[in-house]
């Protein structure tokens, strides 16, 4: 199995599902955990798919929809006019592909990218991922990042800056490089924990669906409250696990 079939297979796998004991899913999830591209990929895969759904589960229900489909159904069911009939199968039919368009034409960026992206990060910092280079010297991460062609030139709120820093690690998105500095917030961590407050730097041109202005976005992603926000050419994504005040005061 090659790199394109892999894509190909695991554009069928449902997460929370008995897919990834089939056995040519199984087998292109092993090679995705050989090959750092197709991992990449999958990663961005997922998070899209997690993202969509999200967007879906925030539309809210009309009040009384229920109540109104079994009332049309039960007048359709009495009579129905052939042009009503080619209305709803249209309707139908526009729905699936634009479900469908989703998933079979993920090279395709939307028009609104931040989702994508803040899911896709968070899910990094979840993981349980690797740093590259662990130091307490934010130096020496600047020197490794700029060595590794990630975003180095960033700036760090004057809060930010007071906090303990750890380590960083390079992460991609849209075939791009993103920086990522590992902090820690002062509290306890669990054993295994190596941070608990995380920063994400890549190029603003390469995600859609930022605001107006530079004041930071807050968001709910997973786990983690999120602050997102633009300086220069930089986006800035700032996550911990609390609420909106667990991370304002690193701002």
């Amino acid at each position: 199995m090659n790199r394109d079939e892999a894509k190909n297979i695991l554009l069928l796998l449902r997460h929370d599902t008995a897919d990834a004991k089939d056995p040519q899913i199984a087998e292109a999830l092993a090679l995705a955990k050989r090959d750092p591209e197709l991992a990449v990929w999958l990663e961005a895969h997922c998070a899209r798919q997690l993202a969509v759904g999200e967007k879906f589960r925030q539309i809210a229900v009309p009040a009384g929809l229920k109540e109104q489909i079994i009332s049309e159904q039960a007048a359709s069911e009495r009579r129905i006019s052939r042009r009503q009939t080619l209305r709803f199968a249209l309707a139908v039919v526009i729905l699936l592909f634009g479900a469908l368009a989703v998933f079979w034409f993920p090279h395709r960026a939307p028009d609104d990218t931040l989702a994508i992206y803040q899911n896709q990060m968070v899910s990094i910092a979840l993981r349980g991922y690797g740093m590259d280079l662990v130091t307490n010297d934010p130096a020496q991460i600047r020197t490794f990042l700029a060595q590794k062609q990630a975003p180095s030139d960033y700036v760090l709120p004057a809060a930010l800056q007071k906090a303990g820093v750890v380590g960083c690690a390079v992460e991609g998105w849209q075939n791009a490089k993103v920086s990522m500095i590992c902090f820690r917030t002062g509290k306890i961590l669990a054993p295994g924990e190596p941070s608990d407050l995380w920063l994400f730097v890549v190029d603003r041109t390469l995600v859609n669906g930022l605001s107006a202005g530079n004041l930071p976005q807050f968001s709910k992603v997973n786990r983690l409250v999120t602050a997102t926000w633009t300086q220069g050419d930089k986006l800035y994504l700032l996550g911990t696990e609390g609420g909106e005040q667990a991370i304002r005061k690193f701002l």
